[in-house]
């Protein structure tokens, strides 16, 4: 039988605080930019956040940080792309809202 080398990675105790508490610090930023009107750039300001907290639970968490480096690279390139898709599929849908009729969803409500 072949052995298999196991590769691991124990991270210590304070990085792993330290991740924890800048997700909780991004966190609280997420939440305050609700608070402030900046137009179109608050979708963009949101999904950088959520990119950059899903980069540190992957990185950290994950371990990834810790494993061949291409591995990371390609996630978090994946993670942008995601981003930038859906944040131009939501800009998109900005160019249709004037056509909507307001408070109109089909199926909610009303009579079937």
């Amino acid at each position: 039988m072949e052995e298999h080398s196991t590769m691991f990675h124990v991270v210590p105790m304070r990085v792993l605080v330290a991740v924890w508490l800048a997700l909780m610090v991004l966190t609280v930023i997420t939440v305050a930019a609700t608070w402030v009107d900046l137009g179109s750039f608050n979708l963009w300001l949101a999904m950088a956040i959520a990119t950059l907290k899903a980069s540190l639970v992957v990185l950290y968490f994950m371990h990834m940080r810790y494993d061949h480096p291409f591995n990371a690279i390609v996630f978090i390139g994946a993670l942008l792309f995601v981003m930038l898709f859906v944040g131009l599929a939501l800009i998109d849908t900005r160019a249709y809202q004037p056509e909507l009729i307001p408070g109109y969803a089909p199926g909610m409500g009303g009579k079937s």
